[in-house]
């Protein structure tokens, strides 16, 4: 086996522990690359058609592959913490005014800091308010007539 075939099986060895590790989905397309390259090393010792067929197959396992990936793996996972906030409708506890950094909202029975999706937006207490996403420890809301 040449110093071309040992990179490529290593390169291969290294994405699969790290697609292991992490279970997202995230180096397989280029072990696949990884491979190719590796198979194709015992017939050429050309490194540029290896390094294109690594480029070209990961390329194509990405855009052929994630899209299926992405809709049928892990499609029944549950929103836990807080991914299960987003979209949910808040109450102002404490008026929204992100100039002052003030501005408080509770949802599901707990009180959490929270900023106006908008700048110089003041949301007073008592209004009903959308978890457009969470930043830090930080709702970010509009009102939820929007």
């Amino acid at each position: 086996m040449d110093m071309q075939s040992v990179f490529w099986l290593a390169l291969l060895v290294v994405l699969l522990v790290i697609e292991l590790a992490t279970l997202g989905l995230t180096t397989i397309w280029f072990a696949g690359g990884a491979l190719a390259a590796f198979v194709l090393s015992f017939f050429s010792d050309l490194l540029a058609a290896q390094i294109g067929l690594f480029a070209m197959v990961s390329l194509i396992l990405l855009l052929f592959t994630r899209p299926f990936a992405v809709k049928y793996v892990n499609r029944n996972r549950t929103k836990t913490n807080t991914d299960s906030l987003v979209g949910r409708t808040a109450l102002v506890t404490e008026t929204i005014d992100n100039l002052a950094g003030k501005g408080q909202a509770s949802v599901a029975g707990q009180v959490w800091t929270a900023r106006a999706a908008r700048e110089g937006e003041k949301i007073p207490e008592g209004t009903k308010v959308k978890i457009l996403k969470i930043s830090g420890v930080k709702l970010i809301v509009e009102p939820a007539g929007k």
